[in-house]
């Protein structure tokens, strides 16, 4: 079996890199795969928004996000930089700036490119979307 490490560039509604992405990691782990870490960068960082609100006869992109790492303990990165720059913003983030919302998701988490650098360390294959 193959470990991946999965990259997300396209935001949940604009294109259909997400959603192919999340089609991609569900089979993948479905049939044995691992996954190290699901990546979420440039315009990527969209997906963990917690304002994502789609019409309730569409599919919850976020939400499958969610799912799919609750079901299989996935790790959910988002990249900071990328997300700060996009106004996506985690309730830590939040606390360091005296913000006092945020809007990143939970289980998505925040980090740089290193945790990218890092999953590619122990995974086979990066596959970018």
């Amino acid at each position: 079996m193959s470990k991946f490490i999965i990259q997300v560039n396209g935001a949940a509604y604009s294109s259909s890199a997400s959603y192919n992405a999340y089609q991609f990691s569900r089979a993948a782990l479905e049939s044995g795969h691992e996954i190290v870490r699901v990546f979420f960068y440039q315009d990527g960082v969209f997906n963990t928004s917690s304002l994502n609100s789609p019409a309730s006869d569409e599919f919850d992109l976020t939400r499958a996000w969610i799912e799919l790492s609750e079901k299989y303990r996935l790790e959910l990165v988002n990249c900071v930089s990328a997300a700060l720059r996009r106004g996506i913003i985690s309730e830590t983030e939040a606390k360091e700036n005296q913000a006092s919302h945020w809007n990143m998701h939970a289980p998505f988490t925040m980090g740089g490119l290193g945790e990218l650098v890092t999953g590619l360390e122990s995974a086979d294959r990066l596959v970018s979307f």
